[in-house]
């Protein structure tokens, strides 16, 4: 059984996940940790739902995302810990496939193997 300290670790570790890391996760992982921290669910409870979460974000991007983008900036820093490539890029062009162009000032772009270790 976890406790609420073991949750406080995983909540850490959980924040730096792919799909965690965009506004629904970040807010799916506070619910969950005021839910936990007001005695309301266990922390067993709370990782079957963020792995379920993960699990439907993959799917649904694997089905439903068919379009494409293109970007060009400046590499500002990147990183490779725990598999998980980080890359912060300056002064992003984005261009869709329609030809419609966009520019951010900066980007963090997240990347990580989406198979399980095993897999081929």
């Amino acid at each position: 059984m976890a406790s609420i300290v073991e949750w406080g670790t995983l909540r850490n570790k959980l924040e730096k996940m792919l799909t965690q890391t965009c506004s629904i996760g970040e807010a799916l992982i506070d619910t969950i940790d005021d839910l936990i921290n007001d005695g309301r669910i266990e922390p067993q409870l709370a990782m079957k739902i963020l792995s379920n979460f993960d699990r439907a974000i993959a799917e649904t991007l694997a089905e439903k995302v068919k379009s494409r983008l293109t970007f060009k900036g400046h590499l500002e820093t990147y990183r490779f810990c725990d598999d998980v490539w980080t890359f912060l890029v300056k002064d992003v062009r984005f261009k869709s496939e329609g030809g419609q162009e966009f520019h951010a000032d900066k980007v963090k772009i997240v990347s990580c193997n989406s198979k399980k270790p095993g897999e081929a």
